[in-house]
């Protein structure tokens, strides 16, 4: 009888321990959703704002601020999958299917040297976010290349290297101050 008394809590012990899982999971979820709308709202705003038109290509890229937010504060398959939503559903909703390669390419760069940067622990926030900025350039110019099969257009290179560099430094001040003011939690 005791034997079975034992088992009982035991079971009830797992079955509150795999619903506190279910529980911390759900909140990942719904924690990247919102954070895909944030993104996209970002994404939206920063359209309506014609800097591009100055110079070809060039954005302050705001929905950024949301990836390396979430780089910081969450695990990387939810940055990837947060930042992989944004740029479908972005593209899907509000720009051009063409550019999602361009796009996915600058992600997957930007996503992959800050986590080495993050990991080497040498750099702060906003040397994390000038390097995520640059390698999200230097993804979009080599899918440009491929694209186009022309090879100068590394040349452009520099240019998206000076302004990636300001985005850069602008966004990494910003996530800086948004961490230490608001509470993430999964």
């Amino acid at each position: 009888m005791e034997d079975e008394k034992r088992q009982s809590t035991v079971k009830d012990a797992h079955g509150q321990k795999n619903n506190q899982s279910q529980l911390n999971n759900n909140r990942k979820i719904a924690l990247c959703g919102v954070l895909i709308a944030l993104a996209m709202i970002l994404s939206y705003l920063e359209s309506l704002v014609p800097i591009h038109m100055a110079v070809p290509g060039v954005k302050l890229g705001l929905a950024n601020l949301v990836t390396i937010i979430a780089l910081q504060r969450l695990d990387l398959k939810s940055t990837i999958v947060i930042s992989v939503g944004r740029i479908i559903l972005s593209n899907i909703l509000f720009g051009n299917m063409a550019v999602l390669l361009y796009s996915l390419a600058g992600a997957a760069c930007s996503i992959l040297i800050m986590t080495l940067l993050k990991k080497c622990r040498v750099f702060g926030l906003v040397g994390i976010s000038v390097a995520g900025a640059v390698f999200h350039n230097l993804g979009q110019i080599l899918v440009a290349v491929c694209v186009m099969e022309n090879i100068r257009i590394f040349y452009y290179m520099l240019v998206l290297l000076i302004t990636g560099t300001a985005a850069g430094v602008a966004i990494g001040l910003l996530a800086s101050f948004l961490l230490k003011n608001i509470r993430i939690q999964a």
